[in-house]
């Protein structure tokens, strides 16, 4: 049953901070002098519903977005030609599907968040840092990108009602945004909501309806634009504008934004992964992510190319070609409807999976008295659509856009610490339980692992100043060794950050935080399904997005617990 609250809890809420206070939960795992909430601990076993055929329809809908779409184009804006375009975003998206892959298995296999297991690499309260990290990055590009999809509403509502594009602008230039711009977008925030609340375990039939609506739109687009334009275009007959040393930067620079633009969930992976039937489902990343990224580029390659003989310019947002079609009468007015439609489904799902539900596990860390994972996407719409004022910053603020989208750097080193301390350290034995102990093994010295710290400082440092560079090149002045350096920022902090962070470990083992087995406080049958032989109660079918109907075979304690962790508090 869910929780209402009554008119005297509202009426406390507007007066007092500590109304807001979540009901203490006990926890499955941590001591009873830690708060918590249920949202934290490992998924009960009914909860793992992601199977080989989720993760995949997962990555076929979080691919295909706008910003897939215009990497490829975009790389042959800045010199390449097709030829490198896709090698480009092949190697690009295998290289951060190796960390996903790798930290995607520690979630599928101990069912704890991100926002935990950082705990067992850098220490109790060291791991603080990734999180607010990662959180505010999170937090940034779900404002931006309900920035971008608020053109979707403005299609949308041209299409259906032309003379929206009347509305007069009664907003100052200052404010980086018109009233029709303001309209449109708070439209998508409020219709994207409800939807940000999906919980994880239900997200399966939102990728189903994205599944869908995204590919048949684009292969639609792309076969509408190739008829009328008679053919692909030009694009792949463009030579290459570079050679030599500046092409091998270049393509490691484009490469390198591939592989940046994934750099959240290479770290919060687990936060999904944490939901899967069998770890052995998630590997299916390693080669499917690339495949469904490239052929979304090629598509968006080929798009564009056609784009400027029909046009006579490149139109490389999609939804630029989508506004064409409305002076195409009623036809073509439905036809921009129904594409800015799906282009809209496919804009939420990428902040579902990608920002809200990160920065929402985040926020359960930072403050679990008050926070569970409904109220953190909350909080999160809140700060990312409004208290960061998106519309004007991708309005005016290059510099600051610049600084996010180089964000990778700090990220990078964190994916690599994470995966090489459990795959190389700590030999994939964990000890669950003190990962929600302040005073446990993963404490190191005084809550933080000098060893991770470290190595993090040295990854990032001499990247720095190159990230300096390209927020700001007029007043910035570094060799072009540190300039080329930064072209494959990603990639380096990834692979040094390892090196570093598994000689120092060997050199100097904090032994107290090791393991000889994984430790995981319940019966392993209480929350995986590893062991579960085929056949037997609660077993899954692979072969569909994921049984919600799995039965409960928990004993009591995880039966009030899960009761629990039901209730929605706001």
């Amino acid at each position: 049953m869910k929780y209402i609250p009554s008119g005297s809890t509202v009426k406390k809420r507007l007066t007092t901070v500590k109304a807001w206070e979540l009901p203490k939960q006990t926890s499955a795992l941590a001591p009873p002098d830690v708060w918590t909430n249920a949202d934290m601990d490992p998924v009960p076993i009914e909860n793992q519903t992601w199977t080989i055929w989720t993760w995949m329809a997962y990555w076929a809908t979080d691919t295909i977005n706008l910003g897939t779409w215009e990497t490829a184009s975009s790389v042959i804006t800045v010199g390449l030609d097709w030829r490198d375009a896709i090698p480009v975003m092949v190697v690009g998206t295998f290289c951060v599907a190796v960390p996903m892959v790798l930290n995607g298995a520690i979630g599928a296999r101990l069912h704890i968040p991100f926002s935990v297991i950082i705990r067992s690499s850098f220490g109790y309260y060291l791991a603080y840092f990734c999180i607010v990290s990662r959180s505010i990055l999170a937090m940034f590009w779900l404002g931006i990108q309900g920035a971008n999809g608020a053109i979707c509403i403005t299609i949308m509502l041209l299409a259906w009602a032309p003379s929206y594009n009347n509305i007069p602008n009664t907003l100052p230039l200052s404010a980086g945004i018109t009233t029709q711009g303001m309209i449109s977008y708070f439209l998508f925030w409020i219709i994207q909501l409800p939807l940000l609340l999906i919980p994880p375990t239900k997200l399966r039939y939102l990728f189903a309806v994205k599944l869908v609506a995204a590919p048949v739109t684009a292969i639609a687009t792309l076969g509408w634009i190739v008829h009328q334009a008679g053919g692909g275009g030009e694009l792949f007959n463009l030579p290459e504008r570079v050679s030599g040393s500046t092409k091998a930067f270049l393509w490691l620079s484009c490469m390198s934004s591939v592989t940046g633009s994934w750099a959240t969930l290479a770290c919060n992976i687990p936060d999904f992964s944490r939901y899967a039937r069998k770890s052995e489902g998630q590997y299916i990343q390693l080669p499917f992510l690339p495949l469904i990224f490239t052929a979304c580029g090629v598509l968006g390659i080929v798009t564009t190319s056609a784009s400027y003989v029909l046009y006579g310019q490149y139109l490389w947002n999609p939804l630029d070609i989508v506004m064409m079609w409305l002076d195409h009468g009623p036809g073509g007015r439905a036809a921009a409807f129904f594409a800015a439609l799906s282009w809209y489904i496919a804009q939420v799902g990428t902040n579902i999976t990608a920002n809200s539900i990160s920065a929402a596990n985040d926020l359960t860390v930072m403050f679990p008295r008050f926070v569970n994972i409904k109220r953190g996407c909350i909080i999160a719409a809140i700060v990312g659509g409004w208290v960061i004022v998106p519309w004007k910053i991708l309005a005016s603020a290059n510099t600051f856009l610049a600084f996010m989208g180089g964000y990778a750097v700090f990220l990078a080193p964190i994916a690599g610490i994470l995966a090489s301390d459990y795959w190389l350290v700590k030999k994939q034995n964990i000890d669950v339980p003190a990962l929600y102990d302040p005073n446990g093994r993963y404490r190191y010295a005084g809550g933080v692992n000098w060893r991770a710290a470290v190595a993090f400082l040295i990854a990032v440092g001499p990247l720095l100043p190159g990230l300096a560079y390209s927020i700001d090149p007029s007043s910035t002045f570094i060799s072009q060794g540190v300039i080329n350096l930064y072209s494959f920022d990603w990639l380096y902090g990834f692979v040094v950050s390892i090196i570093l962070y598994v000689g120092f470990s060997k050199v100097f083992p904090a032994k107290e935080s090791l393991s000889s087995k994984t430790i995981f406080g319940l019966e392993p049958s209480e929350y995986s399904s590893d062991i579960e032989s085929k056949g037997e109660v609660g077993a899954m079918d692979e072969k569909n997005f994921g049984d919600m109907g799995a039965v409960d075979i928990l004993g009591e304690r995880r039966e009030s617990i899960r009761r629990a962790s039901q209730e929605i508090h706001f």
